[in-house]
């Protein structure tokens, strides 16, 4: 079986294109991209020939099996139903959404159309992440106590696309819920979160939010645990990270504290050893584990994918291996609509807990 991909936003989206190259399970078909220039430009550098300025015109195309959609953020629920509604299978980068309406739509799309819908969640499928739930399986964690996520860049600098300034923080949470919903195996009940602090005025008009940092406590629904999560965007110093930390009865994991330190295990009561988290390409068809590494040659085609950190983490192949796996297997994907729109709306509704002044929200479970 072949599946014939479609790969729409050609930024962030060119990283994947070569992945769908090699995987022994997928034809990269097709590329869409509003630009016309930069349209061409990555259709002549990897070599394909059927090539959409218009979404709409892509998905009218019988051949196209699935889309993965790499977009604004603004974009990813509209495009995702409508990919959805066109019968084709549907992967899209994050955040699912930005309002709990549009999660809860998608989760009724996906289960009306009997097709695949995947959140591509780099966070979940990252070196350290695959790591920790080594751990936690092989019961060497013992049983979890408590999980902590935060994801903290500074992108008060001029450069970003508009969209992005003022954006509320927990509206681009998954990367710090995602692996702690997935280690804990559960969904997200309810939500308390504060906002402190404040960004510059001219940030806070485009959403009307204004603080610089949002911080939450989530309950777990069926389970005795909570776990943190803190966010935050503008106006904040410090050094990018992107991190969760897993607490359990008998070891426990913790992110390093800058870049490079490496993460460090924690065992007994006093003992703790830095640890070189390994590579997890030995999960893949061998026609794409090498995408796990920061630079891959791609022969066909003559040219070398630079891939920052091996794609967030080493992390793109998997991403690709599983949304595939699972059009092939005729299964849910692991990160499938419903589990999207969970951890997508653990961060709507933690924004809107924070607006509110900290009061707890019941998160829907669609």
């Amino acid at each position: 079986m072949t599946i014939r991909v479609a790969v729409v936003g050609l930024g962030f989206g060119a990283e994947f294109l070569p992945i769908y190259q090699r995987h022994p399970d997928t034809e990269l078909y097709a590329i869409c991209q509003r630009n016309t220039e930069k349209l061409n430009e990555v259709g002549d550098q990897f070599g394909v020939d059927r090539r959409y300025e218009r979404y709409e015109a892509l998905l009218a195309d019988p051949s196209v099996d699935a889309v993965h959609i790499n977009t604004p953020i603004a974009a990813h629920a509209p495009m995702s139903l409508a990919g959805l509604n066109a019968g084709k299978h549907v992967a899209c980068t994050v955040p699912m959404a930005t309002t709990v309406d549009e999660c809860v739509q998608l989760v009724e799309a996906e289960r009306r159309s009997g097709k695949v819908y995947m959140m591509m969640e780099t966070a979940v499928y990252t070196r350290e992440f695959l790591y920790a739930q080594e751990l936690l399986t092989s019961g060497k964690l013992g049983r979890l106590q408590f999980l902590r996520g935060s994801h903290q860049q500074n992108m008060s600098l001029p450069g970003w696309p508009e969209y992005w300034y003022g954006m509320p923080p927990m509206h681009y949470a998954t990367h710090a819920v995602g692996p702690l919903l997935a280690l804990a195996r559960a969904r997200a009940e309810s939500v308390v979160c504060f906002g402190s602090g404040r960004i510059r005025d001219e940030y806070v008009k485009q959403y009307g939010s204004p603080f610089a940092v949002e911080s939450a406590l989530v309950k777990l629904k069926d389970s005795d645990l909570a776990c943190e999560v803190t966010r935050s965007l503008f106006d904040t110093i410090r050094q990018y990270r992107e991190s969760f930390d897993v607490y359990g009865t008998e070891r426990s994991f913790e992110w390093e504290q800058t870049i490079g330190q490496h993460p460090v295990v924690f065992s007994g009561f006093e003992e703790a050893e830095r640890v070189e988290v390994p590579d997890y390409g030995r999960l893949l068809p061998k026609q794409v584990a090498s995408f796990t590494q920061a630079g891959v040659y791609d022969e066909e085609h003559e040219h070398t994918s630079f891939i920052q950190g091996g794609g967030h983490g080493g992390s793109h192949p998997h991403l690709v291996n599983e949304f595939v796996s699972a059009i092939r297997d005729r299964r849910p994907a692991s990160v499938d609509a419903a589990t999207a729109a969970n951890w997508t709306m653990t961060g709507v509704c933690a924004h809107e807990s924070a607006m509110r002044g900290g009061e707890r929200i019941a998160i829907p479970q669609p």
